[in-house]
């Protein structure tokens, strides 16, 4: 990073001087945005508590001594560090939702927000009233659920006593306390008899040579919810295995193995997975009936250790 930009003065001097030293610094946008000038945008403004929105006119703005510093501090690690900007505000969006994020758990990004925004049409059958958002993380996927879903009782799951201390911060912003709540469990274990209408999972499934490859910025974010063996099944195995157990009679399954999907097809070619599709972009999601979960629950727990 070049120094202090003690020149800039304006909210469109740092957003213009940070798309040139982000372009500069080659840095991998992925958490949130998609390229240099989005991402700057993004960090200026949520630096200084701008909402995204508004209006052009105010980036001519002047600012204080100390909010240039405060700028400048968060740039640098930005640039130097390649710490997303997710973790350096504090706060990621997802289905237009604010949640609260940090280092304990991933960057809610996962394309399953489309799904909860189109309310899982057309793919379940009857409006649910129980959920289980298993491997939770921050719990973006299951308050959102909740949302969506007002008269449904939510179930955060997670392994990590870490990241279920970020989940509860969520429930508690977004005043969801009466309906959803946090469990700890690895996989179904914490869950024993527990059934539902609807079982969404983003877990951990990067395989060994895709978390070797993956950018700097994504090693900020805890290993566990990102790397799970050498295909990336180890966890995805169990759930297979465990899942007709776990739902209801007409219930629904809806996990994502991102690049993982083509070790999904490999292991179970006998299994007729249904791969959705998503308008804004992502693959490698998942959906099966609770009847096929049932049908095939033998299969699943015949290949747990399967390679």
């Amino acid at each position: 990073m070049s120094a202090s930009p003690s020149r800039l003065r304006t909210l469109r001097d740092y957003v213009r001087w940070a798309v040139s030293q982000f372009h500069r610094a080659q840095l991998f946008f992925g958490h949130g945005t998609d390229n240099a000038w989005d991402e700057a945008r993004q960090l200026v403004l949520g630096a200084l508590h701008l909402p995204w929105a508004m209006s052009d006119a105010y980036l001519d703005c002047r600012l204080e001594d100390d909010e240039c510093a405060h700028l400048e501090a968060l740039l640098r690690r930005r640039i130097e560090e390649r710490v997303p900007a997710a973790y350096l505000l504090g706060e990621a969006w997802f289905c237009g939702l604010p949640f609260i994020v940090d280092e304990r758990v991933l960057i809610p990004r996962s394309p399953i927000a489309e799904l909860i925004e189109q309310r899982f049409r057309p793919w379940l059958a009857h409006e649910p009233t129980r959920i289980l958002d298993l491997c939770t993380g921050s719990g973006c996927i299951g308050i959102a659920c909740a949302y969506e879903f007002p008269e449904a009782e939510v179930v955060l799951a997670d392994l990590s006593f870490d990241a279920l201390e970020v989940a509860n911060q969520n429930i508690e912003q977004h005043e969801l306390e009466e309906r959803v709540y946090t469990v700890q469990s690895d996989g179904f274990d914490g869950l024993p008899g527990q059934r539902f209408d609807l079982i969404v999972s983003n877990p951990p499934y990067v395989d060994a040579e895709d978390f070797a490859d993956m950018p700097a910025e994504y090693h900020h974010e805890p290993a566990l919810g990102l790397a799970c063996g050498d295909d990336g099944l180890n966890l995805v195995r169990r759930m297979l295995a465990e899942a007709a157990d776990h739902l209801s009679e007409h219930g629904t399954l809806i996990v994502e193995v991102g690049n993982s999907q083509v070790h999904v097809a490999e292991l179970y070619p006998e299994v007729d997975f249904t791969w959705l599709e998503f308008a804004k972009g992502g693959h490698g999601v998942f959906l099966l009936a609770a009847r096929q979960c049932r049908e095939h629950q033998a299969l699943f727990r015949e290949r747990l250790t399967q390679r």
